[in-house]
């Protein structure tokens, strides 16, 4: 069983639903400090959420870039433990794959990640630049004391990355099939319409805060937000959950819920997107309440040499072509795109992650771990 096999199952076996790491990071530790990295531990938030970064680096013995690896060592909750084939925090091999919580997303890659500098160091002592592991516990939950963290004491310090692989599973069919050279932004809305309760019998009486958006609604749907472009689809906005009404058939509701997002573009900004939807809102007369949270921004990373030698590496091992692609949802390249102007990311299969039974084939494993090199 290859190294990286190993140090997989070792990540899986550690119950690190986010935000808890349960040592997966002191493991790494362990293993980079051996080979002449420094690191530094970032805890952050509260008792009851206490997040676990880590930032771990090595410098070459002569100038160079500075390269980072980045991913997280939490995973989402397994779900209902009767529906796994087996224990999620058991590596199990079954039938060519590697089973368990953190599989795909993303303890396979961090494995591949250490053991590839472990075999370059070893080839390379005298390597130029630097080698960094950016590590968090938060990526899986709210996002607020993880990898921005890091990021924040980087900045404060001054240090910047020339490039940096996150290793979230963009593999689609095959290994290397997919590399994501950028993220579209995400900018969610909570709208409330206001309106006067009363009987339906007496509109006159009130007013019907689903009819008076009803407009509004049509409007928003069939809006063009942008034309998106070469590397981004156009923005989308959609409504996920719409509400009102008091349960009854007799009246008319004082106010109506609408929850909404965008999944934007480089075309567009959130302060641009916020602007129009306001002005459509009050074009049409409403009295209303609006909520923003902006998700995530946009990053992209135009073809260059980070992209290039990623999709040449891939093409060596695999003999794949990479497409690169913005589509998906957020990643934490979103932060670190503040302090490096290559961002991108690669990963195994993305099939199972989150699922019951998420898995990893094996062979694909040091396959990996050599692209990674």
């Amino acid at each position: 069983m290859s190294e990286a096999v190993r140090l997989a199952e070792a990540l899986i076996a550690r119950r690190s639903v986010t935000p808890a790491d349960d040592g997966c990071q002191e493991l790494i530790a362990q293993r980079l400090q051996r080979i002449g990295f420094d690191c530094e531990w970032l805890m952050a938030g509260p008792e009851s959420f206490r997040v676990t970064n880590l930032i771990a680096r090595r410098a070459g013995n002569r100038p160079g870039p500075a390269f980072a690896f980045a991913g997280h060592t939490d995973v989402v909750p397994p779900g209902p433990l009767e529906r796994w084939s087996s224990d999620p925090f058991v590596p199990t091999h079954r039938d060519g794959h590697l089973y368990g919580r953190g599989a795909a997303d993303m303890k396979t890659s961090i494995a591949a990640m250490v053991v590839a500098a472990e075999e370059f160091v070893a080839a390379r002592p005298d390597h130029a630049g630097s080698i960094a592991f950016l590590l968090t516990s938060d990526e899986e939950g709210p996002s607020v004391d993880g990898t921005v963290r890091i990021v924040e004491a980087l900045q404060a310090r001054g240090e910047r990355l020339d490039a940096c692989i996150v290793g979230e599973p963009t593999s689609v069919e095959r290994l290397g099939d997919m590399v994501k050279n950028g993220r579209r932004g995400t900018l969610s809305g909570r709208l409330i319409v206001k309106g006067i309760q009363g009987h339906v019998a007496y509109p006159h009486l009130a007013r019907n805060p689903i009819h008076q958006f009803a407009p509004a609604l049509a409007e928003l749907a069939a809006t063009e937000w942008d034309r998106g472009n070469a590397f981004f689809p156009p923005t989308s906005w959609q409504v996920s959950n719409i509400h009102a009404g008091t349960g009854v058939g007799n009246v008319i509701p004082g106010e109506l819920a609408v929850d909404f997002n965008f999944r934007f573009s480089t075309e567009s900004t959130a302060e641009g997107l916020k602007q129009r939807v306001h002005a459509l809102l009050d074009r049409h007369g409403l009295e209303y309440e609006l909520d923003w949270v902006l998700g995530g921004e946009t990053f992209l990373t135009t073809p260059g040499p980070l992209s290039e030698a990623l999709v040449a590496a891939i093409r060596a091992e695999t003999g794949v072509t990479a497409e690169l692609s913005t589509t998906g949802g957020t990643s934490d390249g979103r932060f670190i795109k503040h302090i490096c102007p290559q961002v991108v990311e690669f990963g195994p299969l993305n099939a199972t992650i989150h699922k019951v039974d998420e898995r990893v084939e094996v062979a694909s494993i040091e396959t990996l771990k050599t692209i990674y090199r």
